[in-house]
């Protein structure tokens, strides 16, 4: 069984590309209300939207959903998440996971999945998921993230480039994927509060400027990051008006009792 942990949904109202998209309506209910709905059914002793903008906090209050006021100067998620847990007093060794506010379909197993591999490796400061990637369009894409992975299942290294290289490939200029395989990282995080803490103090890496990837500050400074292996990837988070609308023909992902 996993352990008490709390998940905290960062939900910024600006969006360059979909303004307000956290309050865009899937089945009938703002998208972020049901991101948050995977988080409920993950088994989370409470789970909490971190937002900016008072809109936010007033169209959530019809579904009971508790959310905290956080600055508007953030730059991140974890930024947004580590107010949380410095308000509500979380101690260091309490688990919080970080759901993206635009990814409604993420499987409640597994959040817990990364909650459980973060208890079973004390050592990690945050667990990650990864699933194979098996076509070599996705390895190739700069939209994918890449992960090398240790024989400890431990994260090396993110790109989006694609990593690990084939050598043969290279050589023969074939695009192929590499034989050792190839991972792909999904946009969740578990961390204990220390962790989280620790992360949210530290500078931008260079190699975090490089590739926009939050991630590499955590490599960067020597922390440690479990990788969590997943059969699948879950279905696509929402990053444009378009993206919800093939949400929307789906089956409705939260409406679960």
């Amino acid at each position: 069984m996993s352990p008490s942990f709390s998940v905290v949904v960062p939900a910024r109202y600006g969006s360059e590309r979909f303004p307000a998209k956290v309050l865009a309506d899937l089945h009938g209910r703002p998208l972020v209300a049901q991101t948050a709905e995977a988080g409920r059914l993950s088994g989370a002793g409470e789970v909490i939207v971190a937002t900016d903008d008072r809109r936010v906090v007033d169209a959530l209050a019809p579904f009971g959903l508790p959310c905290e006021m956080t600055s508007t100067a953030h730059t991140s998620g974890t930024d947004r998440i580590h107010e949380v847990a410095q308000r509500l007093g979380w101690a260091d060794d309490h688990i919080v996971v970080n759901l993206q506010g635009d990814e409604p379909m993420m499987p409640p197993e597994i959040i817990r999945a990364c909650v459980d591999a973060l208890v079973a490796n004390p050592t990690a400061d945050i667990a990650t998921p990864v699933h194979a990637i098996h076509q070599v369009g996705d390895f190739l894409s700069p939209h994918v993230v890449k992960v090398v992975l240790d024989g400890d299942s431990r994260a090396r290294y993110f790109s989006r480039a694609p990593i690990p290289a084939s050598r043969k490939a290279l050589l023969s200029g074939v695009q192929a994927l590499p034989d050792a395989g190839a991972w792909r990282h999904i946009g969740l995080y578990a961390y204990r509060c220390a962790a989280l803490a620790k992360l949210a103090a530290l500078p931008l890496a260079p190699t975090e400027q490089d590739e926009s990837l939050e991630q590499l500050r955590a490599l960067w400074n020597g922390m440690q990051i479990q990788a969590v292996v997943v059969a699948q990837a879950p279905p696509p988070g929402v990053d444009t008006p378009e993206d919800l609308a093939r949400l929307q023909l789906l089956a409705p992902p939260a409406i679960r009792d």
